[in-house]
């Protein structure tokens, strides 16, 4: 069956509607001759039109309206051809053009509304998620990488393990993790974004580093979601030799009770874990106390410098790396860059070192 084209909208609730483009032209106005009749401010009374080209594509042609025509954010002049999930503005009305069947048809035109000017401070609204398609992509598979970074015992800069951390090699796409959960936020996606990772990471990676632990990261909204005990479940039958540590963000924790029950979990599968980021907000002292994680890594914002830092912190820092020593946990310092950092780092009691310093990460297609 042929694929029709529609333009997806926004309603109030925040469910999507699908406007089907039936025959060609297809015209879009205030008036009630339009095929799509919007009663919105700032649309003309024939604003644009939709037409079918030779490559199977559609055409867009501004019909010389007093607001504009916008395709992904940029006004129209004349026309332009458009691609599959473009975003449209016709004024301040704002559409996804979309290329497959939709059963939803939900759209009540009122012609009562007269067109208004746009003001030349007026900012277009942002429903949809630019480059969302590719995103989605990614999920799946398509253009993911990851890399590895050691993680090193500070008494000789040895190997002790490796972080396996998420990228992405798509050219539409950002390649760092923090931009691409940024755009994973947009999309209430993140959850999705760091199994993916994981996966990859786990799948791809892992075996080039046999015999070495892994650590891993998750996403605070992970942490405590039944498919995730389900996946490193799956990840330990499969794969029983693996040491993986999933790096817990101390943000995901809200109470102690919460700690016990996570390392009850983690431990029943066969994982360790890191309590990641310590001190990035709040140092939870009592949560290490009652349930000590298998690692605590500080945060780098605690270790950044630390060498310059007053006396001050420094004892601040050695009296924290002594309290996680106390109660059986495995202080590690994260972003270490400088020599006199790493050696005051073993001075405070840290066991292991992981930074530029010590080493950058490796992307997969080098290891």
């Amino acid at each position: 069956m042929e694929r029709l084209w529609f333009l997806e909208s926004v309603a109030a609730d925040g469910s999507r509607v699908a406007h089907p483009i039936g025959q060609m032209p297809f015209r879009i106005g205030r008036d009630p001759d339009n095929d799509l009749v919007l009663a919105t401010r700032g649309l003309s009374r024939h604003h644009a039109m939709l037409t079918p080209d030779i490559s199977g594509r559609l055409r867009l042609t501004d019909l010389n309206s007093t607001n504009g025509s916008f395709v992904n954010r940029t006004q129209l002049v004349g026309s332009c051809l458009l691609a599959d999930n473009d975003i449209l503005h016709f004024g301040t009305a704002e559409f996804r053009l979309r290329r497959h069947q939709s059963e939803q048809f939900r759209f009540q035109p009122d012609d009562s509304l007269r067109t208004v000017l746009m003001p030349s401070d007026m900012t277009l609204s942002e429903l949809f998620v630019p480059n969302e398609a590719e995103f989605l992509d990614l999920l799946d598979g398509h253009g993911l990488t990851g890399a590895a970074q050691p993680i090193v015992h500070a008494h000789d800069r040895s190997i002790f393990a490796y972080e396996l951390l998420g990228r992405a090699n798509h050219p539409l796409l950002p390649e760092m993790p923090m931009r691409l959960f940024e755009l994973a936020g947009a999309l209430d996606r993140e959850v999705d974004l760091s199994a993916a990772f994981r996966k990859y990471g786990i799948c791809s990676i892992a075996p080039r580093l046999h015999g070495y632990p892994l650590f891993v990261n998750t996403h605070p909204k992970e942490t405590f979601d039944q498919e995730f005990f389900r996946s490193l479940a799956v990840v330990r039958k499969q794969m029983p030799d693996l040491d993986l540590i999933v790096e817990i963000h101390e943000t995901a924790i809200t109470e102690t009770s919460r700690l016990a029950e996570l390392t009850t979990a983690l431990h029943e599968i066969g994982v360790r874990f890191a309590f990641d980021d310590f001190g990035a907000g709040q140092a939870r002292l009592s949560e290490l106390g009652d349930s000590p994680p298998d690692f605590v890594k500080f945060d780098i914002g605690l270790v950044h410098g630390i060498h310059l830092a007053n006396d001050r912190k420094q004892h601040l820092l050695a009296d924290l790396v002594k309290m996680v020593l106390e109660v059986g946990s495995v202080p590690l310092a994260e972003g270490v860059e400088q020599e006199p950092e790493a050696e005051l780092c073993r001075t405070m009691g840290f066991k292991l070192i992981q930074g530029f310093l010590t080493g950058r990460p490796i992307p997969a297609d080098e290891l």
